[in-house]
């Protein structure tokens, strides 16, 4: 596999195109982490989960990987709460870090080699800062405070295809987000506000007391690990602009040189048709998976059935498909583990599930064919392991490629003990089946078993009673 062409799309040249690594070695990878002043929610990591799989795919490619995954632990909205609760950025970010990295751990996303913080990274967005003003790039404004002059910067609106004729000339914006209708010159350091000394995120500079813009904090991090020029710089489709425009202006008029030479993004997660957000009180956390016994295997499941590219939408009943289809998966996984032998045919269908799986996902990471692949090939082994065949380098060729498939996508469940309250309670609610079943009552039955399953548990029926598991 290792000579097979990879190929990603690149935003900023609206293509799919061949990508090899620069030293033809190791992916040197960017990727915007969170802003740690809440719980990242469920749309936050279908990003963070898309990038999961490019990494994932990358080392199957055979490529070694560096990855930088930013924490953004100083910025408007962490300032404010902080504010708010009389508190310093710093005691609002510790909590929500762990939180973040343990939602992360939940779901199986792999770690990044570095998770840089934002205030650790001070002097190097000065320097950048200093580069700028003496290259005329940036100018300290009368409200003390230094910006990007982005009519001063020839490729502006590259990324974003933003037509610059609608940039207002000579206007400034302070906040760290704005809209594509007003593109203005950015702050890449802002002068210190009384809140910003009180919740301890301001430091010295040559243009007084102040702290870095959000855009700024990127591009510091990014280089000081990965160089002037990156492999791959990801994140989610909302950063195109103007989050990731702003890097691509301050960090090419810093250096001169191309920041990245791809620019991948995933699109949104949408709950019934919605794009998730804070703001539309339709959040979904991680931790609400947990609450309702949605296994890890089961979400990865459902994000990776729809490709990155493309609108998700969450609902009750997508998720719920996902369970079930992690549960066929986790049952196949258990009988290739348990089997003796399999028939010469299984080889072959080994093969050919090998070579459909890593075509789609060398192919602009397509999740979706290559879970199809997958879904094809539990129904064709299970059918060549009913026959009972006694070839055993057939079973581990079988055995070889389910696991390197599962490598990438990471959907076989696994059984977990369970706490010994969820243990009494579904022992409970099998009893109250088995006497619906006995009095055949099938509809009460067939409720139970859903209720018992809602909360991420199995249930096998065989003559020798009923078994469960929880998994995860």
């Amino acid at each position: 596999m290792a000579d097979q062409e990879f190929r990603l799309y690149n935003t900023l040249t609206r293509k799919i195109e061949p990508f090899t690594p620069e030293d033809g070695q190791t992916v040197r990878i960017y990727t915007c982490g969170p802003t740690v002043y809440r719980p990242a929610h469920l749309g936050n990591f279908r990003t963070f989960l898309f990038e999961d799989l490019l990494r994932r795919v990358i080392q199957l490619r055979g490529w070694k990987i560096f990855q930088v995954m930013n924490l953004t632990d100083v910025d408007d909205k962490i300032i404010k709460s902080a504010s708010e609760q009389g508190s310093t950025i710093a005691k609002i970010t510790a909590p929500i870090t762990e939180i973040f990295h343990k939602d992360r751990a939940f779901l199986r996303i792999q770690d990044a080699e570095l998770y840089p913080k934002a205030t650790e990274h001070i002097p190097e967005m000065i320097g950048i800062v200093q580069k700028l003003v003496d290259r005329k790039l940036a100018y300290l404004a009368d409200d003390g405070s230094v910006y990007f002059a982005i009519d001063k910067f020839k490729g502006y609106g590259k990324l974003s295809r933003l037509d610059t004729r609608e940039v207002k000339a000579g206007a400034r914006v302070i906040q760290d987000d704005y809209s594509k209708e007003n593109a203005q010159d950015f702050a890449l350091w802002k002068a210190a506000k009384p809140e910003d000394e009180a919740t301890a995120a301001a430091w010295d500079s040559p243009w007084g007391r102040g702290r870095p813009g959000w855009h700024l904090e990127c591009s510091a991090m990014a280089m000081k690990y990965l160089g002037e020029t990156l492999d791959i710089h990801g994140g989610g489709i909302d950063l195109i602009f103007p989050h990731h425009e702003d890097e691509i202006a301050q960090s090419e008029g810093a250096t001169g040189k191309p920041f990245s030479r791809f620019w991948c993004h995933g699109e949104f997660l949408l709950t019934e048709g919605n794009k998730m957000a804070k703001r539309l009180g339709n959040v979904s956390t991680v931790q609400d998976l947990r609450d309702n016994g949605v296994p890890a295997a089961a979400f990865r499941h459902f994000v990776f059935s729809t490709h990155y590219r493309k609108q998700l939408n969450m609902s009750g009943d997508a998720i719920e498909a996902s369970m079930e289809g992690v549960r066929r998966i986790a049952d196949f996984a258990e009988r290739l583990a348990a089997a003796k032998g399999a028939t010469p045919e299984l080889e072959q269908i080994a093969d050919e599930t090998d070579a459909e799986v890593t075509a789609a996902l060398f192919d602009d990471l397509n999740a979706p064919i290559a879970l199809g692949a997958l879904f094809m090939f539990v129904r064709k082994a299970n059918a060549e392991l009913d026959r009972n065949g006694v070839d055993k380098r057939a079973l581990e060729r079988a055995r070889a490629v389910f696991a390197r498939i599962n490598s990438v996508l990471d959907v076989v469940p696994v059984a977990v003990g369970p706490d010994p309250e969820l243990a009494r309670w579904v022992e409970e609610k099998l009893s109250a089946r088995k006497d619906a079943r006995a009095r055949r009552d099938f509809a009460e039955a067939d409720r139970i078993r859903a209720e018992i399953e809602g909360r991420g548990v199995t249930i096998e029926d065989s003559p020798q009673g009923t078994k469960w598991k929880q998994v995860r």
